[in-house]
């Protein structure tokens, strides 16, 4: 399962410090993946800015 800290989408809470999604979904695909029985995160994106580079090196 892909971590949300590590989610593009994610953004760190300042007051609890947790990772929050700040994607902004329809209320169709709020209850479509509210209701998944999936533990993998159809929206997750990677943040990794510098996994290409790596990659290349």
């Amino acid at each position: 399962m892909a971590s949300c800290e590590t989610c593009q989408y994610a953004y760190i809470d300042e007051e609890t410090g947790e990772a929050l999604c700040d994607l902004n979904l329809d209320e169709d695909e709020v209850i479509r993946f509210s209701q998944s029985r999936s533990k993998e995160c159809p929206f997750y994106k990677d943040g990794d800015e510098y996994k290409t580079v790596r990659h290349q090196m």
